[in-house]
């Protein structure tokens, strides 16, 4: 071998060590930069009602768009991700979608007498949207391939953990940036954190090498595996044709319905229904975002050291599911004028949230295991189309809800697609079934 090659394996050494926690770090700050956007634009409802001179319908409409170009986006990302790999792909979304929210700065805010109409703001969303469903799939593949089984459900959870993180950074900032700034520094606050994430994606996303593919961590080989072990016939496959694939897809779009509705309209309920104030509601949110980032992490690692992904998910649809009723329950008996009936009402937003979104890491590792991580970006993007076409139809029907009942027929409704999701879910694998399969896992070349 040698000089040149020598110190280029050298370094593919010293990079395999370490440098995982930077791809790591690099999809989690993906993750947050658009999540900021896409989760912290509608907490901002309250001020797009008002700016843009929209009802509740319309404002269904203009957020429903963000989901509806994700949803649509997510799986011609996620099959371009496969073919070019992650850093293209991330980069180009990244850098695009920047481009895109500095567009919406410069030409799509209402200021004196101009005030964009629907047919401007609902197709720049969607546009945003379909650019940013690019950073799912990508981020996952690439942390999928730097980390190995064991250890997949935490730093998958640690990289999911973002969306709430990023919601929760946008929660606190976009709001009070629309009520004083206007909608111009909303968009272009957005645009920036994506750029500059653009530039960390430039500078460590890599792919890995054979040396780092083939990782002999100590401890690495003897991993726990989930109830759903990735053999070598999953990767043989498309995930386009494998039926336990389609249903943890399908349940990630089901029991996203409940978060969804409070990430949309839960301002609009503590604003129009309790009467708080912004600076409470935007606490609110915030909250609800760190909690949920806290249960994701914490749902990784636990789920890694007991292998029972499949087992906590269905747990998370039961308790939401109940969660959602004593919001529904309490909604009906509350008096919005009280103020105990306030702060009960704000407790079981807060908890319900954080419930519904608590299960999105160890969801979504469990798709990329199902698939092997060569078809990872693939499998992510079904399970995010399927979460994000929900993001698009939750606000549009909500409005609805709220035209022929009120707000707890929406959290019943909440409350009964977590328990759709649970049937839905494919159900742990039984103990000796799971030992067979990590044998033949561990003997496989």
């Amino acid at each position: 071998m040698g000089s040149g090659s020598l110190v280029a394996a050298q370094a593919s050494r010293a990079r395999g060590a370490n440098h995982r926690w930077k791809v790591l770090g690099v999809g989690f700050a993906a993750n947050a930069s658009f999540s900021a956007a896409f989760s912290g634009i509608p907490t901002t409802a309250v001020f797009l009602r008002s700016g843009y001179h929209i009802g509740n319908s319309g404002l269904g409409l203009v957020l429903g768009m963000l989901g509806l170009g994700i949803a649509l986006s997510e799986l011609p990302w996620g099959l371009l991700t496969d073919r070019w790999g992650d850093r293209k792909v991330l980069l180009l979304g990244l850098g695009a979608t920047a481009v895109a929210l500095a567009g919406m700065a410069l030409f799509v805010v209402p200021g004196g007498a101009h005030v964009p109409g629907l047919t401007m703001l609902a197709p720049s969303l969607l546009l945003v949207g379909l650019l940013g469903g690019s950073v799912n799939g990508s981020s996952g593949r690439a942390v999928m391939a730097w980390f190995r089984d064991g250890e997949r459900g935490l730093a998958m959870s640690i990289r999911q953990t973002a969306v709430p993180a990023g919601g929760g950074v946008g929660a606190l900032m976009l709001p009070a940036l629309a009520a004083h700034f206007g909608f111009a520094s909303v968009y272009g606050v957005s645009a920036l954190l994506c750029a500059v994430t653009a530039a960390f994606a430039w500078y460590w996303l890599h792919e890995p090498s054979v040396h780092e593919h083939s990782d002999s961590r100590p401890g690495v080989a003897g991993a726990v595996v989930s109830d759903a072990v990735s053999t070598s016939s999953a990767t043989m496959i498309s995930p386009l044709r494998d039926a336990r694939v389609w249903r943890v897809a399908l349940g990630i779009g089901t029991l996203c319905m409940p978060q969804i509705a409070v990430v949309t309209f839960g301002t609009v309920f503590l604003h129009d229904f309790t009467h708080v104030g912004v600076l409470l509601i935007s606490a609110t949110m915030a909250a609800l975002q760190a909690g949920a980032a806290i249960a994701r992490v914490w749902s990784g690692g636990w789920t890694d050291r007991r292998g029972n992904r499949r087992a906590y998910m269905r747990a998370c649809c039961l308790i939401t599911a109940g969660l959602f009723a004593v919001l529904a329950l309490a909604t009906v008996v509350a008096g919005a004028h009280f103020a105990a009936s306030t702060a009960a009402l704000t407790v079981l937003i807060l908890l319900g949230g954080v419930s519904a979104s608590a299960w999105h890491g160890v969801a979504f590792t469990e798709l990329a295991t199902l698939a092997g991580t060569r078809r990872a970006g693939t499998a992510l993007a079904m399970g995010n189309t399927f979460a994000f076409s929900t993001l698009f139809l939750t606000p549009l029907v909500i409005p609805l809800l709220l035209s022929v009942g009120s707000w707890p027929l929406v959290w019943a409704l909440a409350s009964a697609c977590a328990l759709i999701a649970l049937p839905v879910f494919p159900r742990a694998v039984v103990a000796g079934a799971r030992a067979a399969t990590s044998a033949q896992v561990r003997c496989e070349p």
